[in-house]
């Protein structure tokens, strides 16, 4: 594989370790790298903005773009640094270096949407490419309560700017959150609530933000809205995945989907049927003061051997009943697998907050 390439679902396998591999996971409000086969090396690459002036909040999933300027790499993650002036959106960065201890990151361009009226903070999320180059994010909308407003935005190139042009897919997603694009353009998206599952969104999709290329609509924020869209609910929750948060190619022509408030990450095939859990938390344990001891999975990625990489945002039960992240019990993992069957999750790192996206460069 060539750097510049986001492994959202490649071909899997029980191969060797990937030595060149490195994963990057948003946290805190900072973007980590990690360097798994090399000693489980560690940078914090861009350091949050209330630590370093010259830092960015960062978060979310984070894509890298396969159409970057050759000899760069590209990608893009959730930035909301200020927020609400400016507003939230998603920071594009070029990525400097290749090893851990010499990476730092530039960001050359701002994708900033208008967002649904809702409850709670805007927050972003998804990300993912178009094999036009085009690029699809997330926000979430309303999180816990409320009808859905999680939007699905196509974001015209060029991405080096602070004014990139684009048009709303859906603005009615219940929690919106992580994306997958098969080779064929079809959008997977994760819906944690309202009417919880996987939707797939299939092309055409618009090819301009206004009429004469699809998006002749408008919302209730004046923003460039779809003509139409072709969405389906493809993987329904079930027990499995009451509460999906991302999806991800299993590399065989299926799907891995994380469930947070279960602790589990699910295998389904090609038509979108329950194969398996390939984790989940040990008979007999529930969540309470304490996390999962395999964690929380909410973001994931999978590498080209084969290994899944989850963000962990360790859940916890408080003292007043309510559900969250913990104190620094966050963790980023690995699965990886012999013969076909999972082993026990790794840890990557731990005593971390909120460490909610991945992305994996080869």
């Amino acid at each position: 594989m060539s750097l510049g390439l986001l492994l959202i679902g490649a071909a899997c396998s029980d191969a060797d370790l990937n030595e060149s591999i490195l994963v990057f996971s948003g946290e805190g409000n900072r973007l980590n790298a990690y360097a798994p086969d090399a000693g489980d090396l560690k940078q914090t690459v861009i350091e949050r903005n209330s630590s370093d002036p010259s830092g960015w909040d960062i978060n979310a999933q984070i894509c890298f773009d396969p159409d970057a300027p050759a000899g760069s790499i590209r990608f893009i993650a959730g930035e909301d640094t200020g927020q609400p002036n400016p507003p939230p959106g998603w920071g594009y960065f070029e990525l400097h270096g290749r090893e851990i201890g010499d990476l730092s990151a530039t960001r050359i361009g701002k994708l900033t949407p208008t967002f649904q009226d809702g409850d709670d903070n805007a927050e972003n999320y998804g990300c993912g490419f178009l094999s036009n180059g085009t690029m699809v994010t997330t926000d979430v909308g309303n999180q816990a309560a409320g009808p859905g407003t999680g939007q699905l935005i196509l974001w015209f190139p060029p991405f080096d700017s602070f004014e990139v042009s684009y048009c709303k897919l859906d603005i009615e997603i219940g929690t919106a959150g992580g994306i997958y694009v098969d080779g064929d353009d079809n959008l997977y998206v994760a819906s944690a609530r309202v009417a919880p599952g996987i939707y797939r969104y299939s092309p055409p999709f618009p090819s301009s933000n206004d009429a004469s290329g699809g998006c002749g609509r408008v919302d209730g924020t004046g923003a460039p809205l779809a003509d139409g869209v072709d969405k389906q609910l493809f993987i329904p929750s079930s027990e499995n995945i009451p509460t999906p948060s991302a999806v991800t190619s299993n590399g065989r022509g299926g799907y891995y989907v994380p469930s947070v408030l279960n602790g589990v990450i699910a295998e389904f095939d090609r038509s979108g049927a329950f194969l398996r859990r390939v984790l989940e938390p040990p008979a007999g344990e529930t969540l309470g003061p304490v996390p999962f001891s395999t964690g929380s999975p909410f973001g994931i990625g999978v590498d080209s051997s084969g290994t899944i990489y989850y963000a962990d945002i360790g859940l916890v039960i408080s003292p007043s009943g309510g559900i969250g992240p913990g104190s620094r019990t966050g963790t980023v993992r690995r699965l990886r697998f012999d013969d076909g069957r999972p082993r026990p999750p790794e840890t990557l790192d731990s005593g971390l907050s909120f460490p909610d996206g991945i992305g994996i460069l080869e």
